[in-house]
């Protein structure tokens, strides 16, 4: 959601140009501040951020999004096994990335296209494992695998030449992974031509890691409400309940309406803490969509936070920020700190008056970093 000023909104931010009476409301009442999810030295990927805002400790807990996605598919990795995450992606005629979401690939489609890839390239060593749309998994199974190889992300090749971006081997060791891994997406072009997901691109790989849990931390009940296998994993592994809401798509067209009472019929159901995460302003941000960017902005403020805080009562906290930065003018994830504002019962607010990327500078929080979001909200009950 946050992103730079642009010049066909008079220099404001999609964020500041956007109608949000409700987070507005956050901030008003609250207090605001700016978080660093993306912080030097790891991915700009979505795994690490959201992991930066639940507290988690990158430098001991990171273990690639692979892992995270099987976690939320109910796949438990061997110690010999690895899990990529795996895009079903389009690539035209030059072999340039044209789209990094293969069309943002309908489910049967994707599934199909899966099978395919199993029943001409599976083995007991090789298995691919049909996600939501065009985020899929590859996984690896045998001691002679690493994921010490170099995959770049996706969605920060657009417009690039696929055969320029291949994973490469960080050490000898690794050679045979990447070695693999280039084979395989060789195959899957052949496989797959003449679909408008016509390749695959692995990335992200890792195997199964030691992550801290949130509830037991923090002594809650917690749970996340979210469309994406990334996020649904990754709360999983630090013991957030997953709520499943029909309908979530990862798009603009998802069950937001769903979403919203998920989280209050949790919160009704005794639940201390709910992390509802929408794909939706992330995805139209890749595709450098400015009305479409703008829509998905209100929609979250009006039919989620608008949706939950009308109905929740006013002894429950919100805090609202993006889990990172997607500027439409590059259309990739950057590492600026993004806008957090948080309404407490009973809490002092700030001068902040609205929720935006220039206003959270000037708010009493600061720059906040590591544990201190999880620690402000969960630490002292």
């Amino acid at each position: 959601m946050a992103d730079e000023p642009i010049a066909e909104l008079n220099y404001c931010t999609p964020l500041q140009a956007a109608h949000t009476p409700f987070m507005d409301q956050i901030a008003a009442k609250g207090r605001s501040g700016t978080f660093l999810t993306l912080p030097e030295g790891f991915p700009t990927s979505s795994d690490v951020a959201n992991m930066s805002v639940l507290g988690g400790n990158l430098a001991t807990e990171l273990c690639g999004r692979g892992p995270l996605e099987a976690a939320s598919q109910g796949i438990t990795l061997a110690p010999n096994q690895i899990a990529f995450r795996m895009n079903l992606v389009s690539v035209d005629d030059h072999g340039i990335l044209c789209d990094f979401s293969g069309g943002h690939i309908a489910q049967c489609d994707a599934e199909e296209a899966i099978a395919l890839l199993n029943k001409a390239l599976g083995s007991e060593k090789i298995r691919f494992a049909p996600g939501v749309s065009y985020r899929n998994l590859l996984i690896l199974t045998g001691a002679e695998f690493t994921p010490e190889v170099i995959c770049q992300k996706p969605d920060d090749n657009h417009g690039n030449l696929v055969v320029e971006h291949l994973p490469q081997a960080k050490a000898k060791n690794s050679e045979l992974t990447a070695t693999l891994l280039r084979g395989l997406i060789n195959q899957a072009f052949k496989i797959l031509q003449g679909r408008k997901a016509n390749a695959i691109w692995p990335w992200s790989g890792g195997r199964t890691g030691a992550i801290h849990s949130v509830s037991q931390r923090y002594n809650v009940k917690a749970a996340v409400i979210s469309a994406v296998d990334v996020i649904k994993g990754l709360g999983h592994c630090m013991g957030l309940d997953v709520i499943h809401v029909p309908g979530a798509t990862g798009y603009i067209d998802t069950n937001y309406e769903g979403k919203a009472q998920a989280a209050l019929q949790a919160l009704a159901n005794g639940y201390d803490f709910i992390y509802l995460h929408v794909e939706a302003p992330d995805e139209v941000s890749h595709a450098q969509d400015l009305i479409l960017k703008i829509q998905a902005i209100e929609d979250f403020d009006r039919r989620i936070v608008g949706a939950v805080m009308q109905q929740a009562g006013n002894q429950v906290a919100f805090c609202v920020l993006p889990d990172h930065p997607v500027p439409l003018a590059t259309g990739k994830h950057t590492r600026t700190p993004v806008p957090v504002s948080i309404w407490q019962p009973g809490v002092v607010p700030d001068a902040v008056q609205t929720f935006d990327e220039h206003s959270a500078l000037s708010g009493s929080l600061g720059l906040m970093k590591g544990s201190a979001l999880m620690d402000l909200l969960l630490g002292e009950r």
